[in-house]
């Protein structure tokens, strides 16, 4: 028996895949690093977490100009962000049974905020973004945050996430995770739930909660 809901964003929500990887690769073209060993690396991770993987030696001013770039890259580009199958109509459906749900993403805010008003679709009560938590996805803190916010336990949230980070911090914070649109190498993790779109989603409401079918 479930109560709420934590969502990512990005490539579960959201598909913003073709800014992210642009964005990505022409920052490693800067730097001198494959595209490739990049978009292999960031997914469903905060940007200063990647940049910190790949800037090993960088000073602390050096990396804040670094993500300041890519945020603003990210943050002004939004043609061709849809929202996944299903999206919208799971959203609304959530609200009309008043059941509570929030968003936890490692995009910063300005990022997050510019693909999902974009979109026009249903606002969260709660969204969880990257300065918000001291350590990111695959770290437990965002989705307990965000389970915390929505004044419900952990137990009791479903988290849906798409990226191999996602599914690791879900799982660590103790939430039941419904893997969708999961990309090459989470077959090793055991998330409660695998889909391929959020549209195979059934949710039967109870009196004290809801369960997934």
């Amino acid at each position: 028996m479930y109560r709420g809901f934590l969502f990512d964003l990005d490539g579960t929500l959201v598909d913003s895949l073709a800014v992210v990887e642009s964005a990505w690769s022409q920052w490693g073209q800067q730097q001198g690093i494959a595209a490739e060993e990049i978009l292999a690396f960031i997914h469903g991770k905060q940007a200063i977490t990647s940049l910190r993987h790949f800037l090993p030696h960088a000073d602390e001013t050096t990396l804040r100009e670094e993500f300041l770039w890519l945020e603003h890259l990210e943050s002004t580009t939004i043609e061709g962000i849809i929202a996944l199958p299903g999206a919208r109509e799971l959203l609304s459906f959530l609200n009309e049974q008043q059941i509570p749900w929030a968003i936890v993403t490692s995009s910063s805010l300005p990022v997050a905020t510019a693909r999902y008003q974009v979109l026009n679709l249903p606002l969260p009560e709660v969204f969880i973004t990257a300065e918000q938590v001291a350590q990111g996805k695959p770290y437990p803190d965002p989705y307990l945050l965000g389970a915390k916010q929505l004044n419900l336990a952990p137990e009791t949230c479903v988290v849906v996430e798409d990226a191999l980070a996602g599914i690791q911090s879900g799982l660590a914070a103790g939430c039941s995770v419904v893997a969708v649109n999961t990309q090459h190498g989470s077959e090793h993790l055991s998330p409660t739930y695998r889909l391929s779109a959020l549209t195979e989603l059934t949710i039967s409401i109870e009196p004290n909660g809801f369960t997934l079918n």
